[in-house]
């Protein structure tokens, strides 16, 4: 009886212990990517023996209200980037579909920006950005829709998000471009290092996405 009684007290005292430590148990930071990390082919050639410490580079592109935005909207700040343009019949709308629920999920967080860089700067002109804007919801001064000149657009692709190709790798180019854009969002954390690649058309990476930001919110 004695047993018994002792058994069921250390069950008592040991079960509970073990679900706090189960659910205090910190979760694994998310990774740092670097060049050595990616597909070879998105990297600029200059960057493919980098194996630590990538940051974002400088950049400054007109948005969809016409007003300059750089790095510094960044820095310091949680953000998912993407490129694509706003003709795109393909994965683009599905794509953006996505980013509108980033959107809406982080409505009210001033530390969450989102960046969609055009590969198409010929087409995609400060009003059409902001007809595109509009058309998705675009909260004002959180989703910014960039555009410029289309070799620091593209340059900043391949030297700092890794997010375009040599189109004649497929023989195909967006809006007639040498590059090919992926349907991949960029997450970036505040010190401006890459966080994490999630395909843009699938809502269950996109979920994943949410919650790593979450994540990174209270790293």
């Amino acid at each position: 009886m004695k047993r018994i009684f002792f058994v069921a007290l250390l069950l008592l005292i040991c079960v509970p212990i073990g679900y706090y430590l189960m659910s205090t148990k910190k979760e694994k930071p998310l990774p740092i990517i670097n060049p050595v990390d990616v597909n070879e082919e998105m990297v600029d050639p200059e960057l493919l023996r980098i194996g630590f410490d990538h940051h974002i580079g400088a950049f400054k592109f007109q948005n969809q209200d016409g007003e300059w935005i750089t790095d510094k909207e960044m820095n310091g700040n949680i953000s998912v980037v993407e490129y694509f343009f706003t003709t795109c019949k393909s994965i683009c709308p599905i794509m953006n579909r996505q980013m509108q629920r980033v959107n809406k999920a982080f409505s009210q967080e001033k530390d969450i920006k989102l960046f969609s860089f055009t590969v198409d700067p010929e087409t995609d002109s400060v009003e059409q950005m902001k007809r595109y804007a509009q058309s998705h919801d675009a909260i004002a001064g959180k989703w910014h829709f960039l555009t410029g000149e289309k070799s620091a657009l593209y340059s900043l692709a391949r030297k700092s998000f890794f997010v375009l190709k040599p189109a004649e790798a497929q023989n195909l180019g967006d809006a007639g471009s040498d590059f090919i854009h992926t349907n991949n969002f960029v997450l970036i954390d505040k010190q401006l290092q890459i966080r994490g690649y999630y395909d843009g058309t699938s809502a269950k990476e996109v979920n994943q996405l949410i919650s790593d930001i979450k994540r990174l919110q209270n790293e």
